[in-house]
Formats: structure tokens, sequence, C-alpha cells
């Protein structure tokens, strides 16, 4: 198995590490200490052209699929996590526009309208630097969306109704990283008084304009991590969207979660990356190298067992990742989902405990906040809740895939 990057994602690699070291770090503690949006960090994305990382190259991007998109948002997340996890819904949106619908069934007719909507809104992104929130979390509804939805349902309490030249949008959103930064924010909602219209043919995705009509942000943001996200509220209240703003084709969007076996773990590469750094920011520390740690001459036998076992972790973590994100490409099969549901816990349990290790071996001088070892290990506590595979609906998953007859795509061995 040839694990070796292309020439192509080599360069996004090292292009976005000096991203990562030269810009996004320096900044990261006062974001985290404010809670303050990166919005420096968005202009070097910008300026860069990795808005556009995930735009098809036919459109003017750089076409990256979601295993170059992981890579990249892995080097990223050195320099700031929270950066990255917004980086990784903005760039979601633009694979689900890009690649992901070009893979989903639909008729001639619908795909060539999605073709000159979507023209439109890559355009944007190259040509004028716009980004993407994905307000996809909300209060639970009741009905048969939350049923049929065990990725991580709950994203269809926000109502629409056609009026001419559009819908009317009204619902609320919870946890809506870049709240007030983002110019648009690709909104899911299900489609009412449509009849005996079934519910999966119900289903949009809507570009919503920051500044919308009708649009609000609020309530406060103090999260123990990943506080540079600015994940807050966000309130549709008879919201007009054009017709134009579908970026999915009706029911599109819904069947994309049913089916994507890869997608929900877009934001691994980011937790996976802040395990990466915690462990080099342990090791340079033991080494003197990191600035302000005193370094140590000699490890104790207790310590250099915990050093061994970060590493172990890290590892092992990134090669199941590796392995799995490689796949992304590939048809689906029970053994490809499933090995994607392993790496996803995987990283999501090994990120906590390789930068718990990590302070571990740096003693207690780890806890001050003018080392990064503590902002790690808050941020890597907020992989195992974040939808739509916190680690209980991953996890549960995984086992129902295992006992499920072989015939209905369980495992046979």
């Amino acid at each position: 198995m040839d694990m070796r990057l292309t020439p192509f994602q080599q360069e996004l690699v090292e292009q976005a590490r000096r991203l990562a070291v030269e810009r996004f770090a320096p900044r990261a503690a006062a974001l985290d200490r404010e809670a303050a949006f990166p919005f420096e960090d968005y202009d070097d994305l910008r300026d860069a052209g990795l808005l556009a990382l995930c735009v098809p190259a036919a459109h003017g991007g750089l076409g990256a699929d979601f295993e170059t998109y992981c890579l990249v948002a892995e080097q990223l997340a050195r320099g700031n996590a929270s950066t990255a996890l917004t980086y990784n819904m903005h760039c979601l949106t633009m694979m689900l526009m890009g690649e992901m619908a070009d893979r989903y069934d639909m008729l001639a007719e619908k795909r060539a309208r999605h073709e000159r909507l979507r023209a439109e809104k890559f355009r944007e992104v190259v040509e004028q630097g716009v980004f993407y929130g994905q307000p996809h979390s909300e209060p639970v509804e009741e009905g048969e969306t939350d049923t049929a939805f065990s990725v991580g349902g709950r994203r269809f309490g926000t109502e629409a109704r056609r009026v001419e030249g559009g819908y009317r949008v009204t619902g609320r959103k919870f946890f809506v990283s870049l709240s007030g930064a983002a110019d648009y924010f690709a909104t899911p909602a299900i489609l009412v008084d449509e009849g005996d219209m079934p519910w999966l043919e119900r289903t949009l995705y809507l570009k919503v304009p920051r500044d919308a009509g009708g649009v609000t942000f609020e309530g406060e943001w103090d999260p123990i991590g990943m506080r540079a996200t600015v994940s807050r509220e966000m309130r549709l209240t008879d919201v007009f969207v054009p017709d134009s703003g579908d970026i999915l084709p009706p029911g599109v969007f819904g069947g994309l979660y049913l089916t994507a076996s890869h997608a929900p773990m877009g934001f691994s590469a980011t937790f996976l990356g802040l395990a990466v750094e915690a462990a080099g920011t342990a090791l340079a520390y033991l080494q003197g190298r990191l600035a302000g740690a005193p370094g140590r001459p000699t490890v104790a036998p207790s310590a250099s067992n915990a050093v061994a076992e970060m590493v172990l972790k890290l590892e092992a973590t990134r090669s199941l990742f590796y392995h799995a994100v490689s796949e992304a490409k590939l048809p689906p099969t029970p053994e490809t989902r499933q090995r994607a549901r392993a790496a996803h816990v995987t990283v999501q349990r090994n990120a906590v405990e390789i930068t718990s290790l990590a302070m571990r071996v740096c003693g207690g001088r780890a806890i001050l906040k003018r080392f990064p070892l503590e902002r790690h290990l808050r941020d890597a506590r907020a992989a195992s809740v974040m939808r739509p595979w916190t680690l209980d609906i991953v996890t549960e998953e995984i086992w129902n895939a295992a006992l499920a007859p072989v015939d209905q795509g369980g495992e046979s061995g």
C-alpha cells in the first residue's frame, strides 16, 4: 500500500504548515483568551487561495478531494485548532456542492440546474474570497426526520415555505460556528405545506447571507475549549432565500447525509492535528527547544514510559486515520464505512489521551497558560461531543453494523 503524498498534496501540506507556524500559532493564545474569531487567519487563507481548496478545478479552484482536504486541515490545526475546525465547515460545503454532488444520482434536469447555481457560488469563493458556516445543529424535533437521521439528526426543525421567487425560512440553530463572521451560512431546512411529498424530497440546503433580514446571532460564547470558533445561536425569522439560494437541489442534502460514508469524519483531521502538535510540543519542552521551557537533562523511567505511550498512540491513530480517508474516493462498502467510524472514534479518544499524556510528561509547568498544552487539552475535549458523529452516536453505529446480518450490511469477520 503506497501512502506517499502526491506532489500536489505535498505542496499544499507544506503551504498549510507554514501558515500554521508563521501566522496562526502566534495569534492563537490571544484569540483563545478573548474567545474571538480568527479573522486574520481567514485573511491568510484567502491570500493563499485556500478558501478555494475544495472548489473544483473546472470552476477555478484547487480541486482538492476529501483526502487532500484532511491532510491540509491537519496541518492548519497545528497552528490553531479553532481555525481548522471552522475551515472544515467551509470546505465541507464546497465538497457537498462539488465532488459529493457529482457522485450523487440525480435527474439530468436537476443536475443541469445545480451546475448553473453552483458555478456562481464557486465564483464568489474564488474571486471574492467569501466563506461559509454550517448551522446544522438544532433543538430536537419530533417526526420522521429525527428518527431517520441516525447519523446525528436534529437538522430539520427549521422550516421553509415556498413563496414567489424562493422560500421563507424560520428556525433556530445551536452552536453555529463562525457566528457573525461567515459571509454565508449553509442552512438545512425542511420544506413544509407540500402535501404528501416524502420528507427526503423536502430536505433543503440553503445559502443564507449573514446580513439577511431576519437573521440574528444570540447568546454569550464562553466555552472551555474551541473558543475562537465563536459558535453562538442563530435565529432565522421569516428570512427570504431566493430560488438561486439552493446550495443543493431539494432532496439531495438529506440523501447525502444518509449515504455519505466519510464526510462526517471531516473534522477528525482537526483533532488529529491537535494531537500531533501536543505531542511535538511536549517533546520540544522536554528537550529545551520550547521557548520558556526549562528542559529536562534526564527523564525518569515513569515519564519515559509515558512519552513512549504518547508516541505509540499518535502513530496508531494517524495510521488508521490516513487509511480511512484514503478510501473516501472509493465506492463505499461495509468494511470502509466501519473503518471510517473506527478511525473517527480513535481520533476522538486519543486526542484527549495524547494531550493529557503531553501535559503529564512535562510536569506542573505545563498547566500554565504561557504554554499551549493546556489549550490543546481543552480543545481536544470538544471532539467527543461534535455532531454529526459524537462519540456516543458513532460508537452505537459501530456495534449496530458489527452485529447486523451480513446480507444487511453487517461485517462477516
